[in-house]
């Protein structure tokens, strides 16, 4: 065994060197940044986007954008932290059709999920061949590599809250994508009929696209809603307050395969415990107004923002007003979940 006591600087640099030029890496050349105990420490902070400032942009685009590239008024909050993304794996946005605009069909790789806003039903997706109406509330999926475009109906503005797992897939360097032969894909199915194929009651042999890798579905806000009504008559969860997850049809499981969709319903004076997890949070206030104190951060919030929880950040909600406030939210809780990274904990 080498006597390393004896090793120069000069002859450590040297070899250091040695191993660069030939594109290697010692470990010994990484910096320690911890005594052996280490826990996550994001590279990005707790952020909050108004949706005063989002609105206004959102309109100003109707006259600078033309209506043939209404497909790409889609603006994201962009972590001023991160290079590309919301957080390092979701991209959340807003997305804005007016009166008779569309967004011609494609498909992608990424998992995308649309949560209406803004909307009266006229307008809708259509995704694998079946219109799903986009009314306030609604969150309709589009999962990976499904044909899917957006078509305006009516005469009041459609504007929904957009997330893709657009940084993820830059990541991987996976990225695929192509345009539909035609602006507009041919619907073939009947309205209605994912909730006929997946609901309590199923035919016995279900019947729908195979083109994707999940079926599309749309989580109806009249449902969303009664289902809260019925829960919030119990204790509710100590740090999510009253909470409903956007299950798979098929699966039971997470919305999609690499996000999970969830509808907080923050009682009248009610506060969470804080706790903090491995995925990061996406938040969206569907309704109300509320604080969030996240870290060492407290955001007040209200009807339309959005705000980021990050990785392993202390998180709790508070709702000290005689309203319920309704917190939409997005996370990447399914791809840790899958690799084992899934890790929890609660204040004392």
């Amino acid at each position: 065994m080498a006597d390393t006591d004896t090793v120069t600087d000069k002859a450590r640099e040297d070899f250091d060197r040695k191993v660069r030029v030939r594109d290697l890496l010692g470990y010994w050349m990484i910096p320690s940044r911890s005594d052996g105990y280490r826990e996550p420490n994001p590279s990005y902070a707790p952020h909050l986007w108004h949706w005063d400032a989002l609105n206004e942009v959102l309109q100003e685009a109707i006259g600078v954008i033309p209506q043939e590239e209404a497909w790409r008024r889609f603006i994201g909050f962009q972590h001023p932290d991160i290079k590309m993304g919301t957080t390092p794996n979701m991209m959340m946005g807003a997305q804005l059709l007016d009166q008779g605009e569309y967004a011609p069909c494609h498909r992608h790789t990424m998992d995308a999920v649309r949560f209406v806003a803004i909307g009266d039903g006229s307008t809708a997706t259509v995704v694998e061949g079946e219109e799903f109406p986009m009314a306030r509330g609604d969150l309709v999926t589009t999962p990976n590599w499904s044909w899917h475009d957006h078509v305006s109906g009516g005469k009041e503005q459609t504007l929904w809250i957009d997330v893709a797992m657009a940084p993820l897939i830059v990541h991987f360097g996976i990225g695929f994508a192509e345009p539909h032969q035609a602006d507009a894909q041919a619907i073939h199915r009947p309205k209605g009929w994912s909730a006929a194929q997946f609901g309590p009651l199923q035919p016995k042999t279900p019947d729908f696209s195979t083109s994707s890798r999940r079926p599309p579905y749309r989580y109806a806000w009249e449902d969303t809603r009664a289902m809260l009504d019925t829960l919030a008559e119990g204790a509710g969860d100590p740090f999510d307050a009253v909470s409903l997850r956007y299950a798979d049809p098929i699966t039971g499981g997470p919305t999609l395969p690499t996000v999970d969709c969830e509808m907080m319903l923050l009682r009248p004076g009610e506060s969470t415990r804080a706790h903090r997890h491995t995925y990061a949070v996406i938040y969206h206030v569907f309704e109300g107004e509320g604080v969030s104190h996240v870290g060492d951060v407290r955001f007040e919030w209200k009807t339309g923002d959005t705000f980021v929880v990050p990785t392993w950040a202390w998180h709790r909600h508070e709702n000290k007003t005689p309203n319920e406030a309704l917190l939409f939210s997005i996370n990447d809780s399914p791809i840790l979940n899958a690799l084992c990274f899934d890790r929890e904990e609660a204040a004392d």
